[in-house]
């Protein structure tokens, strides 16, 4: 019976909340519109937890009933009621449909193309050998090195494709350790670790740093290169801290040991296409908006310029983690039918925010999203928490002097990365574990720790941000 329950709770609560009366809900001024988004949004939430089905397809299945339930091209039957005040205000269809083609999304499609064109031309990997140079043998320093570059690669790749990527650099070495070293479990390591980190510090390094963008207001806009303003210091600091911490747990007992990767940068035309294709993108992402385009603008450059010159073909495009575009979109249109059914403001006006100190409220909303993203995928709960976060941001007056609406959704998007106690938490982690070199309990020991401090730190990175006159 056990096996059936992660298969029967997701439908059965839901279908309970949409037969409900309007009564049974401790929330005046419902509608039934409203009712149905909760219904929902609790599928979404029990599905993403237990995963009954693959992740990307419950996002799906979000925008199919958003279209069949709250669209004013959904099914007549669901359409009874319209323009009654008790019924509420259906959802434009075409609005609903535009989360698969988001800007948040072409910002992602961008940064899979860069990616994809350095993996096929050798890029990573010849960076890699580059950069590993000058941290000579000494293991402690050999593993600094390890953690930088898996750390910077994050930040413009999968950080699934760069930890196994490192991983596989590093199976040999790892071989090499004694069997009770603890250099071993230290290596396995700190590659997803700082894959981990590494994703905080641009917009496209993690999805829900995008989900993030997406529900920071206008006014408030952050640009690629005011994000990794933040971000990198934020990464870098955290990063010094995770590699103190791994070297104290779990100190190498081999003196030397040597990296040896093959390879050479390669000089054909479509090689020094992808060199100067990253380096320009990049480097009109840093830009800002002074050249008069935004990121999401710049992103679809190399997608148009990989696709002509065919260093992306057809076979590729079959490649492309199609998976994380569709989780991502799904949690628009989530965050979509929350608040153009005026439900998150609802749902945060029942409750009376104002009334706690706005300090009780971030750390709430920050150890929450800690939580969730321990035992979920981070772009589920991004996904999940970040509407509603954003209707409390922008109605809790008493959050208005350390920065409204922006320091939430900081708070809670770097909380969002920072899950990474068990396997399960991120598949960083799970290709590390996969190895056999790390134990759940030594993984846990390093993420609570790395999590508690990293939430911590975004606490004073947003206060150092907020004093500067900067959020």
């Amino acid at each position: 019976m056990r096996q059936y329950i992660r298969y029967i709770v997701p439908i059965l609560i839901p279908l309970i909340i949409l037969l409900l009366p309007a009564s049974a809900f401790p929330v005046e001024g419902l509608t039934v519109v409203q009712q149905r988004v909760i219904a929902i949004f609790l599928l979404a939430a029990l599905c993403w937890v237990l995963e009954p089905i693959p992740i990307y397809a419950t996002s799906v299945v979000i925008i199919v009933l958003e279209l069949l339930l709250l669209s004013d091209k959904g099914l007549y039957l669901f359409r009874q009621g319209e323009g009654q005040a008790h019924f509420g205000e259906l959802l434009v269809s075409s609005d609903i449909m535009a989360t698969f083609a988001s800007p948040i999304i072409m910002l992602f499609l961008g940064g899979f193309f860069l990616a994809m064109a350095a993996t096929k031309y050798r890029l990573d990997v010849n960076l890699a050998r580059v950069l590993l140079k000058p941290f000579g043998t000494q293991p402690k320093y050999v593993m600094f090195g390890l953690m930088l570059i898996t750390a910077i690669f994050s930040m413009f790749m999968s950080n699934t494709a760069t930890t196994a990527m490192m991983l596989s650099i590093l199976a040999p070495v790892i071989a090499l350790f004694g069997v009770k070293d603890p250099g071993k479990i230290a290596f396995a390591l700190c590659v997803p670790v700082a894959a981990n980190i590494g994703g905080i510090g641009t917009p496209i390094g993690t999805p829900p740093n995008a989900i993030a963008l997406k529900y920071i207001s206008e006014d408030n806009m952050i640009s690629f290169g005011e994000w990794m303003f933040f971000g990198v210091p934020f990464v870098a600091i955290l990063l010094v801290f995770a590699w103190f911490l791994i070297n104290y747990l779990y100190p190498a007992k081999q003196e030397k040991i040597e990296l040896t990767i093959k390879g050479k940068f390669l000089k054909t035309p479509k090689a020094i296409t992808v060199y100067i294709t990253f380096g320009l993108t990049i480097l009109l992402w840093l830009m800002g908006s002074s050249h008069g385009m935004n990121s999401y603008t710049v992103a679809l450059i190399p997608v148009a310029i990989f696709s002509l010159t065919g260093i992306i073909n057809k076979e590729d495009l079959k490649k492309i983690s199609w998976d994380v575009l569709w989780l991502v979109s799904g949690g628009i249109a989530l965050g979509l039918a929350l608040d153009q059914t005026g439900l998150a403001r609802l749902m945060v006006h029942s409750i009376p925010f104002d009334n706690y100190s706005p300090y009780v409220v971030l750390a709430g909303a920050a150890v929450l999203c800690l939580l969730m993203a321990n035992f979920m995928s981070h772009t589920a709960t991004a996904n999940l928490l970040m509407p509603i976060m954003a209707a409390l941001g922008t109605s809790m007056t008493s959050l208005t002097p350390l920065g409204g609406e922006i320091t939430i959704i900081l708070v809670v998007t770097f909380a969002a990365s920072l899950g990474m106690s068990l396997p399960i938490s991120t598949p960083p982690n799970a290709l590390a574990h996969a190895t056999g070199h790390v134990q759940s309990n030594q993984m846990a020991r390093v993420g609570v720790i790395i999590g508690i401090v990293g939430v911590l730190m975004s606490f004073v990175m947003i206060w150092l941000l907020h004093l500067i006159g900067h959020i």
